[in-house]
């Protein structure tokens, strides 16, 4: 009869914990939108084949002198080593959580002299070993150190994160730099050139064929070079300094090869270096079920919601009873008769704590937990979201300043047979200083903003890049 009792009761409590499903594994279930990443006709999802965000960031960046400043920001950026120390906390915390399961063990010795009515002081001890054991039937333990593991998984991916923001920034930085210098060896040019069409102004009013207007004007106009000289020299000290920065390091010259003795990496991509960089022929994107895998922010949203799903377990287990074991063995002089020396002293103990009235605490505290669980969805939802249009604007990035390029280049072209032209009837007193003026500032404008476009353009490939999931090991 009492093997059928056991039975019964065993039956009973499997039947409910089954139903009340506090033991259930979290699965990742949330729907996502359809074409995450846009139904444009430019973005080509590809199968089968390695994407750009499979690249290991040493592969994707060739230049050698990026590679060893990207090591240097890695190994010495505060931001990514308080991520690292983040991760360590919570490791800490899992191991706490995973020796829930083990008993406590205290030893608590004590003391007593008392004295009754001004007579003899009697003199007690104790010296117990006192031992404690949660027993996890309903599984209060075991959620609370699955959701301590989604909480270390978590501080992973932030660091996974931070590390892949720190290369893209970095990244960009170097090839703003590189930019700049193109820029700047474009005005130093400029600044040549504009100098001898002021002298030649300067001859023609010295000898009566041009006004001192037109001087005026020519100086002025290579007075604004001269500026623009100063400006970008100043634009590439705030660069270095905030590379230096990220490298947690003092303001100092940072090396830096020209623009266009590397590019980023495309094995089967032929034509100019220009070319290389940027068009999207040559950037296979994958699908979006790769940038689920590889995007820190997006795995990060996943394992947040696996806390908030063993969080809400926690919450359902705390309906339940709480089974302690406790007992102490130890010497003591305090039983039933002062004694001395004491005696050996043995306590086991089993509790039994079901609640009844929380004063509605366990309730809130469940229905809290399933709404941090829903709202944890959504945001999972937006995040996948906010992740394809990352990458949808960097492949538009990608498609403009490729068609940007092909008429920046051929503008240049045009305007400096132009401006040869130009100045070359003025010396020959065929032209005004104004045709002349307008050519060189046209030209100039023409030449920087293919300098600066072509920046945009390693810019969008790297934000693609980082948008994918790339920047692993």
């Amino acid at each position: 009869m009492k093997r059928l009792n056991y039975i019964f009761v065993a039956a009973a409590v499997s039947m409910m914990l089954t139903g009340c499903g506090i033991y259930n594994k979290y699965e990742q279930n949330t729907p996502i939108p359809a074409d995450v990443f846009g139904t444009s006709q430019d973005i080509k999802q590809v199968t089968g084949e390695q994407t750009i965000a499979q690249m290991k960031w040493r592969e994707f960046f060739a230049d050698p002198l990026l590679q060893q400043l990207i090591e240097q920001v890695l190994a010495n950026n505060t931001d990514l080593n308080s991520a690292r120390i983040a991760v360590e906390k919570s490791e800490a915390s899992l191991t706490a959580a995973k020796m829930a399961y083990l008993p406590s063990l205290y030893f608590s010795p004590q003391g007593t002299i008392a004295s009754f009515d001004k007579g003899k002081a009697t003199k007690t001890y104790e010296l117990p070993l006192q031992l404690s054991m949660d027993i996890d039937v309903f599984g209060s333990i075991t959620n609370k150190k699955r959701a301590a593991k989604a909480v270390l998984l978590q501080a992973q991916m932030q660091k996974e994160a931070v590390r892949a923001n720190l290369i893209s920034l970095t990244a960009q930085h170097y090839f703003l730099l590189q930019a700049l210098d193109l820029q700047l060896e474009i005005l130093t040019q400029t600044d040549s050139l504009w100098n001898k069409s002021l002298d030649t102004e300067k001859s023609l009013w010295e000898n009566g064929k041009a006004y001192s207007t037109a001087v005026n004007q020519m100086e002025a106009s290579y007075l604004n070079v001269k500026t623009q000289i100063v400006d970008t020299r100043r634009h590439i000290r705030a660069v270095e300094n905030s590379i230096c920065q990220l490298l947690a390091a003092t303001p100092q010259h940072i090396e830096h090869q020209k623009w266009g003795t590397t590019t980023l990496h495309h094995a089967e991509s032929m034509g100019d270096a220009a070319e290389r960089m940027f068009d999207t022929k040559y950037l296979n994107i994958g699908v979006p079920a790769m940038m689920l895998e590889n995007r820190p922010d997006i795995r990060m949203a996943n394992h947040t919601m696996e806390e908030a799903f063993y969080n809400t377990q926690a919450a359902r287990s705390a309906f339940y009873p709480n089974i302690t074991l406790s007992g102490a063995a130890g010497w003591t002089n305090s039983y039933g008769e002062v004694s001395d020396p004491g005696k050996l002293l043995l306590t086991a103990i089993g509790q039994l704590t079901q609640p009844i009235f929380a004063r509605g605490r366990l309730i809130a505290n469940k229905k809290i937990a399933q709404l941090t669980e829903e709202d944890l969805k959504k945001k999972y939802v937006q995040t996948v979201i906010n992740a394809g249009n990352q990458v949808n604007e960097a492949i538009a990035d990608c498609m403009a300043a490729r068609e940007k390029h092909q008429y920046y280049h051929r503008q240049v072209q045009v305007l400096h047979e132009a401006y040869t032209g130009t100045h070359e009837l003025m010396d020959n007193g065929k032209a005004n200083y104004l045709e002349v003026l307008k050519a060189q500032e046209s030209l100039l404008d023409a030449q920087l903003g293919e300098a600066m476009n072509m920046y945009d353009a390693a810019n969008a490939v790297i934000g693609l890049y980082i948008a994918l999931g790339g920047g692993s090991e």
